[in-house]
């Protein structure tokens, strides 16, 4: 059999640290790599497989959209993109949406975006937090705090401020008539699964009122039903203006999106963004499947199993105390912190035929297709038990 490990090696910029798992094919929430070995997959190609591998829906919304045209351009009417904007407006309550491949491109076109509308006003600082991640890009990166990512690769974007998460008293101090904007993910993924607390997003909600700058929510890794409602932000009392979101957005194919509220309508003029693949009619297909599963009873299901999972993983604490610190998460965004380095963990599930991923170091995280069910979990608790077991 050939050696695609070595070929990877010899032919690919070697930016990853990819798990020996070489795929052969995946449905529901498996993974068969080429030896035949199954593998229960607990981190959905990092959030993006919310229905999981080889769903229906998103099987028959590929055939249906393929049969009839992959890619126009943005300068044509589409009624699949049409479609799907409605469909966010409807389940969001925003009301303006604009199509990005990713992530990362979602936070580039909002500090645009943000920028634009803070010019008049005098206002351009932008805000943002210890632990986020927000993209590679540079606009994502100058909002960023983690040097492994930026090392060596600057300069990076002036007029930002990063400052502690969940440190009142410095976002405080921080915010001026000069800011634009305050960005922050309500449940960070690279972070280590950890949430603001509800006094910091009060005092965020009371400074926006003082100091007239605009909220942005990275919704990208939290949104569309992962913590159990659509978006991360609606566990607190606050709508932000803006919401960049990917990842489970596109079932599995690239898409993402910005979306904003009524009083940034007309702030970009016609021109002034744009992007080429940007809501590609296959990709907004896909997406219109999944955000109709998740009406079709899908939200319950994620907070049920979600409550399930929660209740496993603390049994789990209670039973590893010394090398099981903390339970975090919402919905199916779980993450436990453990007292030693997570890589060790992920590298055990692997040898035990189960995949997740460490986040902040020490924080293994968890975030499986949408659809498990009970099963699932009890399969790989069963496991992660083992695992820590043998360290």
């Amino acid at each position: 059999m050939k050696d695609y490990v070595k070929s990877e090696q010899a032919n690919i910029f070697q930016t990853y640290k990819r798990l020996p798992v070489v795929v052969e094919k995946a449905d529901g929430c498996r993974i068969t790599d080429k030896k035949g070995d199954v593998y229960l997959d607990f981190l959905g190609g990092i959030a993006v497989n919310a229905l999981g591998y080889g769903h229906p829906a998103i099987l028959k919304a590929i055939q249906e959209q393929s049969a009839r045209y992959l890619h126009l351009s943005n300068y044509f009417y589409q009624d699949i993109q049409i479609e799907l904007a409605e469909k966010l407006k409807e389940m969001t309550g925003f009301d303006r949406v604009f199509y990005t491949n990713s992530g990362t491109e979602a936070n580039e076109g909002a500090i645009k975006l943000i920028r634009r509308w803070g010019k008049d006003k005098g206002k351009n600082e932008i805000i943002s937090f210890s632990g986020g991640f927000h993209g590679r890009t540079y606009g994502a990166l100058s909002m960023m705090d983690k040097p492994h990512y930026k090392d060596g690769m600057g300069p990076f974007l002036d007029g930002m401020k990063i400052i502690e998460y969940n440190n009142i008293y410095e976002l405080e101090k921080s915010v001026t008539d000069k800011t634009a904007a305050v960005v922050l993910e309500f449940l960070q993924g690279e972070g280590g699964i950890s949430a603001p607390t509800i006094e910091f997003v009060e005092k965020i909600n009371e400074l926006k009122d003082k100091f007239g700058f605009l909220v942005l929510a990275d919704e990208i890794q939290a949104g569309v039903g992962r913590t159990g409602k659509f978006f991360g932000f609606e566990h607190y009392d606050t709508m932000p203006d803006i919401v960049t979101m990917a990842k489970g957005i596109g079932g599995g194919l690239p898409l993402g999106a910005i979306l904003g509220r009524e009083n940034l309508e007309g702030i970009w003029e016609k021109g002034m963004h744009g992007t080429t693949y940007g809501g590609n009619a296959l990709a907004c297909a896909t997406g219109l499947a999944v955000l109709k599963e998740l009406e079709s009873g899908l939200m319950e299901k994620i907070v049920e199993t979600g409550n399930y999972l929660h209740r496993k993983l603390e049994e789990i604490k209670e039973e590893y105390r010394e090398k099981v610190l903390e339970v975090r998460g919402r919905g199916l965004m779980k993450g436990l912190l453990l007292s030693f380095d997570a890589g060790i963990i992920v590298n055990k599930l692997v040898e035990n035929k189960a995949i997740a991923n460490a986040a902040s170091g020490t924080v293994l995280r968890m975030v499986p297709p949408l659809i498990i069910d009970e099963k699932d979990v009890d399969e790989f608790i069963a496991i992660l038990r083992k695992c820590l077991n043998d360290v």
